[in-house]
């Protein structure tokens, strides 16, 4: 959750300021100047290089639907071209009033692309408003071609351009420099994750301990100071970012406090609430008593949503296995030419609520390897309990190409058909991993699995144990028909390059 300091100054109730320093000085508000500047500086550019495809896009779809509704002709529809040539500014406009140029939802989430639909479709539904209030006759040719146009190209730039942003972010470029303020552990907890998807943009320069441990260093963080001298420390590594992670010595009229003092230098404050991996369409604040309460609603696991989820699995598997099946038989053919014996490989797995089901892939190591298991457990590369060795003897020269590339996960649909499994879901287990669960792990038996999920496109095998389960029972508890789409839109761009399969 991200406040800004004058919202988080209304936490809590008037006392006076005990723990934190608040200077006010000419100095500290040079440095808050030149920590804001550094960043204003990459984002105001950034921007501009949105809106200038923003209007590139809108006058491509014009011009586009121009020549499809018209053919070219300026005497049937002059007007029209001129319409075209303005449609920029309407788009543009547009997507201001939508606020898809908030510097809170670019380079991460789907908040910025679902602005963009929200414009477009408000933009459409004020054309037609419009129109049948002036009794103007618009050619609707025109009006179907050019904004469902316009909505798809300024989606796939403004995508692009995103994409572009995290490659520079993986080399530290337009990063946010961030204090962490919180406990030891956590801070290490949020420090790894930043590190790995570095996309987010933050980047962690310095932490204020809380508590009685207070370390030099975590993670090869510098430990700088306490609850007390976070905005001295702030103006010291020049940061514009403050994020105060869940800890009890952090009670409302501290962070009220800490608010006002960064309030002054223009600092953002970020507040992560006491929730693990629970997204924000599942939370709201609501005022209650002058309090602000976050209220968690319940997962869902079952209605019409899951309904809706198990009919789209089934008809995608139906209609891939269909498209699939002259592939199916090459790799039938290369496993059997490659190494004798079965080319599929079945497997008991454990499914939704504990349940065993019989999995089936493309065999992709030789026959009897799960006897040879055994021998080489003290070769495992793997933590928890999962059993994974990166140069596995027993794999075929055929079954490694079919893993690096997922296509033994194929014959999966097969059970996705039969609703054993889901198209997106946590990873199958075996029923040797589940009896070593605890309950919070338990946890991800809550949903079907999947063929593909959060551990598919966050590293595959090259997850930790914990990490690996974290994400499982993130999808759990956050699940939403979109974020299916969004894995499964992000599966191709791991299959592709094939990290972490082994």
């Amino acid at each position: 959750m991200t406040v800004s300091a004058r919202q988080a100054s209304m936490l809590g109730g008037r006392i006076l300021v005990e723990n934190i320093a608040v200077p006010d000085s000419p100095q500290v508000r040079q440095a808050a100047r030149r920590a804001v500047r550094s960043v204003s500086v990459w984002m105001n550019a950034y921007l501009r290089q949105v809106a200038i495809a923003d209007g590139c896009c809108a006058l491509a779809a014009g011009l586009l639907a121009f020549e499809v509704r018209f053919g070219g002709n300026e005497t049937g529809g002059g007007a029209y071209l001129w319409l075209g040539l303005a449609l920029p500014a309407i788009w543009l406009a547009g997507l201001a009033l939508a606020g898809a140029y908030d510097t809170r939802f670019i380079g991460v989430g789907t908040d910025e692309f679902r602005r963009v639909l929200n414009a477009g479709v408000c933009l459409t539904a004020a054309i037609a408003i419009l129109a049948y209030a002036t009794k103007t006759q618009i050619a609707r040719g025109y009006v179907v071609v050019s904004l469902p146009c316009v909505t798809a190209f300024d989606l796939m730039a403004r995508y692009w351009l995103r994409k572009r942003l995290h490659r520079l972010r993986t080399f530290g470029i337009n990063m946010r420099k961030v204090v962490v303020i919180g406990h030891p552990d956590v801070i290490s907890e949020l420090a790894t994750v930043l590190r790995r998807d570095t996309y987010h943009g933050l980047s962690v320069v310095a932490a204020c301990v809380l508590g009685p441990d207070c370390p030099d260093t975590i993670d090869e963080i510098p430990v700088l100071g306490g609850l007390g001298n976070v905005t001295d420390l702030v103006e010291r590594v020049q940061a514009d970012t403050v994020a105060v992670l869940a800890c009890p010595e952090m009670s409302g009229s501290r962070l009220r406090d800490l608010a006002w003092a960064l309030e002054k230098t223009g600092t953002d404050l970020c507040v992560a609430p006491a929730l693990l991996d629970v997204a924000g369409p599942r939370t709201t604040i609501r005022p209650t008593a002058g309090l602000p309460l976050l209220h968690m609603d319940h997962p869902e696991f079952s209605g019409v949503r899951r309904l809706i989820k198990a009919a789209f699995d089934r008809t995608v598997a139906l209609v891939a296995l269909t498209l699939l099946a002259p592939l199916f038989v090459l790799i039938i053919v290369a496993i059997t030419v490659d190494d004798e014996g079965p080319a599929l490989f079945r497997q008991t797995r454990v499914g939704k609520d504990g349940k065993t089901f019989t999995l089936v892939k493309f065999r992709t190591m030789v026959v009897g390897a799960e006897k040879r298991r055994a021998e080489l457990l003290t070769r495992n590369d793997s933590d928890g309990a999962l059993f994974k060795i990166r140069q596995d003897p027993r794999i075929t020269r055929v079954g490694r190409w079919l893993r690096r590339h997922s296509l033994d996960e194929l014959p999966q649909l097969i059970n996705v058909l039969a609703g054993d499994m889901s198209l997106v879901g946590p990873r199958p287990a075996l029923p040797n991993e589940t009896d070593q669960y605890g309950d919070h792990v338990r946890r991800r038996l809550a949903v079907k699995p999947g063929i593909t999920g959060l551990w598919q496109v966050s590293g595959r095998s090259d997850l930790p144990w914990d990490e690996a389960v974290r994400l499982d029972v993130r999808y759990v508890e956050n699940w939403s028909f979109v974020l299916d789409l969004q894995i499964l839109w992000k599966t191709w761009s791991a299959v592709a390059h094939g990290d972490g399969a082994y």
